[in-house]
């Protein structure tokens, strides 16, 4: 009799498929362009290929997944990191983004000052700058959270500065945790300008931190009016703590960099 054996199935034999490899080669390299992003700040598109040794198509193509899951930040032929609940910005590489369009934000918040004598300035980078942009020949009186705020504030003549105490964070040298609480709890601010690391699609704003989120709400609630200030790279993203709606606020200023399409 011919009596043949049955051939052995060699699936799962010699390693992962092609197409296992490639994705796990393609995971790596996506995870490794964000390490890279997240060390570096901004990197240009243009050299992206070079530094791993693929085709810029598929650059673009790792670029548009971690877009998706909103883990890069893409303009003007360079990319940055976006922020997340496990990942904040430093201070310097605020100040060196969107500078222009953070100084137009800052005039139009300080053309709303209105009849405001007292003035709260949220931590990071735009506030500073609206901080700088306030005029000298009123009296103002500027609360914040912000060290470097209240540092270069000081300084200037017609400011009184008051500098929130509390636990000092180390990437934008603000102050958070029941002291700050404590200390905003006794106050009312004419006016405070607000920021937020991302803004939702349903207009949700969001920070990494929850204790910079209760610091935030706690200005917020004691403020008589509140201006939320923000460039345009802060829309359509989240960052994980919910603290306030934009609806809580009189107005929202940023740039004319935002697409209509977001507005």
């Amino acid at each position: 009799n011919d009596r043949r054996r049955p051939q052995a199935r060699r699936e799962g034999l010699g390693g992962p498929a092609p197409q296992d490899r490639n994705q796990r080669a393609a995971a790596s390299r996506r995870e490794r362009l964000v390490d890279l992003l997240r060390t570096r700040g901004n990197v240009a598109v243009a050299d992206l290929p070079g530094i791993f040794g693929v085709s810029a198509e598929t650059v673009r193509r790792d670029l548009r997944v971690l877009e998706d899951r909103h883990e890069v930040v893409r303009a003007y032929g360079s990319v940055r990191p976006a922020e997340s609940g496990a990942f904040e910005t430093t201070g310097e590489f605020r100040a060196a983004q969107f500078a222009e369009e953070k100084a137009r934000i800052a005039r139009e918040a300080c053309a709303r000052l209105g009849r405001a004598e007292t003035v709260f300035i949220d931590e990071g980078h735009l506030p500073l700058v609206i901080g700088r942009a306030l005029p000298t020949d009123r009296g103002l009186t500027v609360v914040t959270t912000s060290l470097p705020a209240a540092a270069e504030l000081a300084r200037r003549p017609g400011l009184t500065v008051v500098s929130v105490g509390g636990r000092v964070r180390p990437a934008t040298l603000g102050v958070v945790d029941r002291w700050a609480l404590s200390v905003l709890g006794s106050m009312e601010p004419d006016l405070a300008f607000i920021g937020a690391n991302g803004v939702t699609e349903e207009g949700w704003l969001t920070t990494p931190d929850p204790s910079v989120a209760a610091t935030k709400e706690a200005a917020i609630a004691v403020s008589h009016r509140r201006i939320f200030v923000g460039d345009h790279s802060k829309f359509d993203h989240s960052t994980f703590v919910r603290f306030a709606r934009l609806v809580d606020f009189e107005c929202a200023i940023t740039g004319r960099e935002l697409p209509s399409t977001v507005a």
